[in-house]
């Protein structure tokens, strides 16, 4: 049986690659983005296969509204993808109290409005996959995206909780953690803070390790979300491209390294 798709910023990036891939599947897609026009063009080449509608995820009403349009439409939802979202490039000074707030709004709140608005009718349903597009940088920090790393790392924190919450209830929920894929994600969607020369060797070296970096095919990404969507017993994180395999587990040996390095502490700070 096919599915109903419900993608948040489709009109570009990893999004409209989720989109195509859905309805390559057979499935449906409820397409939403801020600006409609970005979507519109979906229709014309997929017909009723796909809805677009205009939601800023950053407003929580508009985010009930528009579950309700898509429940009205199609009948049914079977997969939310929470991706919309945008990157911050800047050292922890650097960032503006705005900056900040769009972090969390977007990447964090607007993940949290969405899922609060489909979470009764999949309830109602009994079943249903929620897909969580996090990061690399959503389980492990580098220099100049602290910014970003907090709103990551909030998405994915309130994303455990939910799903041993609603795991009983039917619902399966899955955290995808990409890589580098050639989107515009270091482009249009990457806000960048004013610079403070301090901080330009930080810079200079991560330009050195970007050159190193070779990103993925966003089309090769979308068909794992469809795998994991698919999938019977779907995990509860998973990385896209080998950015988290080639990186995190030096990162997490040296965490536990150093937990068990001052565990007598830990133990002397209990009494």
């Amino acid at each position: 049986m096919s599915k109903i798709w419900f993608v948040t910023g489709a009109s570009r990036g990893l999004g409209r690659h989720f989109v195509e891939a859905a309805v390559a599947e057979g499935d449906k897609v409820v397409a939403t983005a801020r600006n409609i026009d970005g979507v519109k063009d979906l229709t014309v080449k997929h017909g009723d296969a796909v809805l677009p509608l205009q939601l800023d995820v950053t407003d929580r009403a508009a985010a009930v509204t528009a579950a309700q349009e898509a429940i009205a439409h199609f009948g049914r939802l079977d997969v939310v993808v929470n991706n919309a979202g945008f990157g911050l490039f800047g050292a922890v000074e650097e960032i503006t109290e705005q900056q900040a707030r769009d972090q969390i709004d977007v990447n964090y709140l607007g993940a949290l409005w969405v899922t609060q608005a489909v979470l009764p009718h999949l309830r109602a349903q009994g079943s249903g996959r929620i897909i969580q597009v996090s990061s690399t940088f959503g389980v492990a920090a580098f220099p100049l995206f602290g910014g970003h790393h907090a709103a990551k790392w909030a998405l994915e924190g309130f994303t455990e909780s939910l799903a041993q919450e609603v795991g009983p209830l039917g619902i399966k929920v899955t955290l995808v953690e990409p890589g580098a894929y050639t989107t515009e994600w270091a482009g249009p969607s990457l806000a960048v803070a004013e610079m403070i020369p301090a901080y330009d060797p930080a810079r200079v070296a991560g330009q050195e390790f970007a050159k190193t970096i070779v990103p993925g095919d966003p089309a090769a990404a979308a068909r794992g979300v469809v795998e994991v969507a698919n999938a019977e017993n779907p995990p509860l994180r998973v990385f896209l491209g080998n950015a988290g395999l080639d990186w995190l587990p030096a990162i997490y040996a040296d965490r536990l390294k150093t937990w068990d390095e001052w565990a007598d502490l830990s133990r002397r700070a209990l009494k």
